[in-house]
């Protein structure tokens, strides 16, 4: 049976299904308006939407890696832009649930439970060399400080706490530091500017010593192991919502359209065997998509399951698997369903390109997610891992080259 069958998974997206549906039934307008998300956010906090992989002891509830990709698939279906926005939260969770159950986890958990969400600020932009980190975190009497400037920090407009690569100043290792909003050291900018995904929050932020807590820098080298595959995996279930979306207003549009052509094939589109091809194929493509990203999943799932065993030639295997599915399923997400999005306007008419009805955003947002972590690097690495088993790509970075 597949996991969105089984009576554990209903249950829970029965929780969160009225939140889905409120949040649909506005996103057309936030996209035209360009309106923050703040409230569907404060829907999805009040609903415990941030708690899904928390255990059930530490007050969240308990989901599977395979469950939790399955809500925010449903999700994204609604607004594509709140699973990305919401990627350093669950990331960061997945981290501490790699992490031993320690009284500084459970704190963790509590802010959590309490509604407080995490973003992002790991990338830099600008004149550096490849791999440089100009954000610093420096060693105070009772914490540290840290300064720096990121780009694409997504999600942390609506965060209460950044997740933040620097670097130490005192030794140069490379870490993870934790950094309260809630600061005036800390600036937040709405610019980002790209043509889709307008609304995760991906803008500049700054940090103008910015106060840390001591606890709250962690080492980069004790990052849970299959971080790769798990930041694309939220950027595929994405997708795979974008695919269920097409899908949803096409069918929506054709079953409600009045108008034919003179050269149709019936008296009315929604018997038109061509039209009615188009939306079958549009259908399963997204259901490709959406196998694909499940079956991911599941190698991410053992991946976690294995991260206690002790066996690290085991743990390696399932990471290596992990990154390799995730390749495969961003290969065909980024082929099918961009590909989807322009196939949408086959069955249907001009008047369905009005920026009224908001139907080029699919292709906007699927474009500008599949442009993350190139997918000419993900397939040539599945090709060298077939060929020559040679290891994927774990960790990169970014800058100006020689």
């Amino acid at each position: 049976m597949s996991e969105s069958y089984t009576p554990e998974y209903l249950a829970l997206a029965e929780r969160f299904r009225p939140v889905f549906a409120r949040i649909a039934e506005g996103v057309v307008e936030r996209e035209n308006s360009r309106t923050l998300p703040l409230e569907p956010l404060r829907w999805l906090k009040e609903a415990g939407f941030g708690t899904v992989r928390i255990p059930v002891a530490d007050g969240g509830l308990g989901a599977t890696l395979p469950q939790l990709f399955l809500l925010l698939t449903e999700l994204a279906e609604a607004d594509s832009n709140l699973p990305q926005a919401l990627r350093a939260h669950f990331a960061f969770i997945e981290d501490r649930l790699n992490q031993p159950d320690t009284e500084e986890r459970r704190g963790w958990f509590r802010r959590f439970v309490d509604g407080e969400l995490v973003g992002s600020g790991w990338t830099e932009i600008g004149n550096l060399k490849l791999g440089e980190v100009l954000t610093k975190v420096t060693p105070e009497e009772n914490g540290w400080t840290l300064n720096g400037e990121k780009f694409y920090s997504t999600g942390t407009l609506y965060a209460d706490w950044i997740d933040v690569y620097a670097q130490r100043s005192d030794n140069g290792r490379d870490v993870i530091v934790l950094v309260n909003t809630h600061q005036d050291g800390v600036e937040r900018d709405d610019d980002w500017d790209g043509f889709g995904q307008r609304l995760t929050g991906s803008g500049s932020t700054r940090f103008k010593q910015a106060k840390v807590e001591a606890p709250h820098v962690y080492d980069f080298s004790d990052r849970f192991t299959y971080q790769t595959a798990y930041y694309q995996q939220i950027l595929l279930v994405t997708l795979a919502g974008i695919a269920r979306a097409i899908t949803r207003d096409a069918a929506q549009a054709v079953a409600n359209r009045k108008r034919i052509y003179s050269h149709g094939n019936a008296k009315q589109v929604r018997h038109d065997a061509q039209v009615l091809q188009v939306v079958g194929q549009l259908s399963s493509w997204a259901w490709a998509v959406d196998a694909a990203v499940q079956q991911a999943s599941y190698s991410l799932q053992k991946a976690f399951e294995l991260h206690t065993s002790g066996d690290d030639a085991l743990v390696k295997q399932a990471n290596i698997i992990a990154e390799v599915e995730s390749a495969k399923a961003q290969v065909i997400a980024t082929e099918l369903v961009p590909r989807a999005a322009t196939e949408l306007f086959n069955a249907l008419g001009a008047s369905d390109t009005r920026i009224s009805k908001s139907l080029d955003r699919h292709w906007r947002n699927a474009r500008t997610i599949s442009s993350h972590n190139p997918v000419i690097y993900k397939t040539r690495n599945v090709g060298d891992w077939e060929v020559n088993r040679a290891e994927p790509t774990f960790i990169w970075q970014i800058g100006n080259g020689e």
